[in-house]
């Protein structure tokens, strides 16, 4: 956190390069503020700084209507719609979508599948199940090269529903069925 001497500088000048750094808390008015917000300058008696917005928040502090510091640079709502992607990705990564439905990883994202499906066609260029088929042969490859188990093993670990869906993704990607990569490995 910087200093009040640093953050009550960059309050005065209203100082875009601090935004998101530190939040402005008013004790007479209860609100916090960022530190470019427009609104006529509280006294500096008045004025404490906090390093984010959930720490003003826990202090008792609500969000100026005007600059709506919740949406401050750094913070997930300042990403948008990036920031439901990124939690989707790490979702699929888990597994989600190895045993469940665009649907449901929808719902757990507070989101609707069209809109999910949308997202990620703008940020990511692929269908959610595209991604996660990726994802998949991914880790199917990786346990091809560095472990002996058997195919029906990797093609259980790696997230797929069969040995026989495991074949037909492998083999429509690399045009070659897995048994060839470990014996071109070894």
């Amino acid at each position: 956190m910087l200093d009040f001497d640093t953050c009550n500088a960059a309050r005065l000048r209203r100082d875009p390069a601090y935004d998101g750094l530190f939040f402005t808390a008013v004790r007479t008015t209860r609100i916090y503020c960022r530190p470019v917000c427009p609104v006529k300058h509280p006294l500096t008696r008045n004025v404490s700084y906090y390093p984010t917005a959930a720490a003003a928040e826990r202090a008792g502090y609500r969000p100026c209507l005007r600059c709506r510091p919740e949406t401050a640079p750094f913070c997930a709502a300042w990403n948008g719609t990036r920031t439901t992607v990124e939690r989707a990705l790490k979702l699929i990564e888990a597994g989600a979508l190895d045993h469940g439905t665009v649907t449901a990883l929808a719902e757990r994202l507070g989101v609707g599948p069209r809109h999910l499906s949308r997202l990620f066609a703008g940020h990511v260029g692929a269908s959610p199940m595209q991604t996660a088929q990726t994802l998949r042969i991914a880790r199917a490859k990786r346990l091809l090269d560095e472990t002996a188990l058997p195919m029906t093993e990797i093609a259980c670990r790696a997230g797929f529903a069969s040995l026989r869906r495991f074949n037909a993704a492998f083999s429509k990607l690399y045009g070659r069925p897995p048994s060839s990569m470990r014996r071109a490995a070894r």
